[in-house]
Formats: structure tokens, sequence, C-alpha cells
């Protein structure tokens, strides 16, 4: 089950079902099945409260993913994710909203399935992966 929140106000998902498909065929192709995995939509200042919190890092970012998975294979999880700084990153990377979001919610899982991000080498995985799966949003 994929559940989607918005705590950013005026801030409307845009082809729910269609991205819970992708989603799911994302996981499934990475080897894993989606038992409960939720998406949380909000500003700034609520995501960095949250980083600050549970990571200690006093920084702005655009996404913080929590893994709650028992089980292998088994994803349950939370996503937050800063409606602002999607914004912000689409204009500096020069594609639309809409692109930087799906990249965004395609990194959370991808982090989910296992993917880090912390040196170079994963950096450049984790970027093929979200290409990969974003040609396959079509």
């Amino acid at each position: 089950m994929i559940n989607f929140h918005s705590e950013k106000e005026g801030f409307k998902l845009k082809e729910i079902l269609k991205k819970k498909r992708w989603l799911k065929e994302l996981a499934q192709n990475e080897g894993f099945k989606i038992l409960e995995l939720s998406y949380i939509f909000m500003d700034d200042e609520s995501l960095l409260k949250i980083n600050i919190e549970y990571l200690q890092h006093d920084t702005y970012t655009d996404i913080i993913t929590f893994d709650n998975s028992e089980k292998k294979g088994k994803i349950e999880g939370d996503i937050f994710i800063s409606v602002d700084r999607v914004m912000e990153n689409a204009s500096k990377f020069k594609v639309d909203f809409e692109t930087e979001l799906l990249r965004v919610l395609a990194h959370g899982l991808l982090h989910l399935c296992g993917y880090k991000d912390k040196k170079d080498d994963e950096v450049k995985i984790m970027r093929a992966k979200e290409d990969f799966y974003l040609q396959n949003w079509i």
C-alpha cells in the first residue's frame, strides 16, 4: 500500500494512481514488494525540524527517508519531501517540477531498496537508477 499525504498548503499531487503503479513497478524491478509506504509532502521548515530532530543535521534537504522494514525484500517506510526544495531544484536543474518530483519519489524508494548516495560511486549508481525509472514514467 502506498499513501500520499500533503501537509504543504496548496500542494496537490497529480496522477496519483499512475504514480502508485510506477512506484510498485520500480520496487518489483529491484526485487522488492511494497507492504506500506507513505510519502509526506511538506514545506522547508517542517522538513528542517525533522532533519534536526532525527538526524542532527541543521540543513535544508529535499527528502528524508525512514526505513521501517523488518523483512528482507519487503518495503515499509516513510518518505518526507520538501515541496519547496523540489521546486527550487527543478529551477536549478532546469527541469519541470513534475520531473523533479518524480526523481525524488524514485530516490526515496531506491534508498529503501538499499541504494546509498554518500560516496561518488554510489551517487553515480543512484542517478543512473533514477534516470532509468524516469524514462519508464512515460
